[in-house]
């Protein structure tokens, strides 16, 4: 089910919108967490400014005798003043922003030269301490006093922090928001792919029936208008080719009975006795021909409203008039179910499956059997059966067999076609297998719903 759901329209919709969301969202994220580290960059240099600012002005403001007190004191704070400064510092880039920062605090006429680095020298700011002691980092700056003495100062820098990518609470956000965004993208997928499904279930709705109801115009925004007019459109015009075929073909048939009617009459009047017959059962084909290509027209016109129909009642009811017309007919119906259905159709399409069995088979047993929310009807002959090959093809037009079931039975061809004409618009299927097993030939299954 969930590979069938990304092959479909709402999937890819989906897998869009959530996929582009998380990428959004993680960009914005990410430049959200330089932005801060950036921020937190510049607050710690002006912090870190002011610091030494305070100590310098405090150094200029005590005499040369007290300073070294006072440096023992800024040890305590996480800041280590040498008047004396001896140690090397090279490999490290000199931090001009920061001293451009200290000299616009304290004056540009000093010497003032700053390094951000880390080292196991750099002096420790009190509080919780850091377990890889390499880390410590600090800025080290060398200026002058206003009464000309060097010195150094080390100012221990605070520990990064944790950004909010990576804190501890980081992931059940993450969780949280991953299951918003994908609610909020199905809910998208499915609400702009229901006007696709909706058409892909009208089209296939039309193939069964031609007469469906249109889709309404008025609703959803302008595209969904628009597919819903021109698919209106195309049924309309659809229904109207197939009337015009329909009543076409039907108009034909129906002025042929005439003209034939008349010609069998004259017929009849043929001194030649043996010449007669053969004239007489040529024009017999000819009018089944005629009546067949009538009741496939028939067979396409859906203008019958459907009916409530109970399949025992109507199996039975055909059984026995075919029974009457002296067909060797037998059925077994228990079911108990009843199907919509149109009942001169399907009437037509059974006594279609009836005949070809007796016709082809010598007789015909008819049955009936519920499979779920299904009625199949079958009718079983006992003929030789039909080549696995041409199990489809005997459904088209005036197609018949040449070699069991051959022409030396008479017929048009179109007894099947019609019948499957007939189960289609009952939104049904009719099928055709070889059964080959006590004394059985063909079955035919006419699979309904039932209501």
């Amino acid at each position: 089910m969930i590979p069938a759901f990304f092959r479909s329209m709402s999937g890819r919709v989906f897998l869009i919108l959530f996929i582009g969301v998380i990428a959004a969202a993680a960009l914005v994220l990410t430049l959200a967490a330089y932005t801060q580290r950036e921020m937190i960059s510049q607050i710690r240099a002006r912090h870190a400014a002011e610091r030494v600012e305070q100590l310098v002005l405090t150094l200029e403001a005590s005499p040369a005798a007290s300073r070294g007190a006072l440096a023992e004191i800024a040890q305590r704070f996480g800041a280590r003043v040498d008047f004396a400064d001896t140690h090397d510092i090279r490999g490290f880039v000199p931090d001009e922003e920061f001293a451009a920062v200290l000299a616009k605090t304290l004056g540009a006429s000093r010497m003032i030269t700053a390094y951000e680095r880390e080292g196991l020298d750099c002096p420790v700011r009190p509080g919780p301490t850091l377990s890889d002691s390499k880390r410590t980092r600090c800025r080290t700056v060398f200026l002058t006093l206003n009464d000309g003495a060097e010195v150094r100062m080390d100012v221990a820098m605070p520990a990064d922090s944790t950004l909010p990518p990576f804190r501890k609470d980081f992931l059940p956000y993450l969780l949280v928001f991953v299951l918003c965004v994908g609610v909020l993208a199905v809910l998208v997928a499915l609400m702009s792919t229901r006007p696709l499904r909706k058409m892909a279930q009208a089209a296939h709705a039309l193939g069964l029936d031609i007469e469906r109801d249109p889709l309404p115009e008025n609703r959803g925004p302008t595209e969904v208008r628009d597919a819903a007019s021109a698919f209106n459109s195309m049924q309309l015009r659809i229904r109207n080719y197939i009337q015009e075929r329909t009543h076409m073909l039907a108009a034909i048939a129906h002025d042929l009975q005439t003209p034939l009617t008349r010609l069998r009459l004259r017929l009849e009047k043929v001194a030649d006795e043996e010449l007669r017959d053969k004239l007489i059962a040529d024009l017999s084909t000819t009018q089944g021909m005629v009546k067949e290509g009538l009741e496939l027209a028939r067979s396409q016109d859906a203008q019958e409203a459907f009916e409530l129909l109970d399949v025992d009642s109507l199996i039975a009811s055909l059984c026995c008039d075919a029974e009457e017309a002296g067909m060797e007919v037998t059925h077994s119906s228990h079911v108990g179910v009843s199907i919509m259905a149109r009942p001169t159709a399907l009437r037509r399409c059974l006594l279609n499956l009836i005949d070809n069995a007796v016709k082809y088979g010598q007789f015909a047993h008819v049955a009936a059997k519920r499979e779920g929310d299904k009625v199949v009807v079958s009718v079983v002959d006992g003929g030789p059966g039909i080549p696995d090959e041409q199990m489809e093809a005997v459904f088209q037009p005036f197609y018949r067999l040449e070699t069991s079931r051959s022409r030396e039975f008479g017929g048009t061809g179109l007894g099947l076609t019609i019948a499957r004409n007939i189960a289609e618009k009952h939104r049904g299927t009719l099928k055709l297998r070889n059964v080959r097993a006590g004394g059985l030939g063909l079955e035919v299954s006419l699979t309904l719903s039932v209501v």
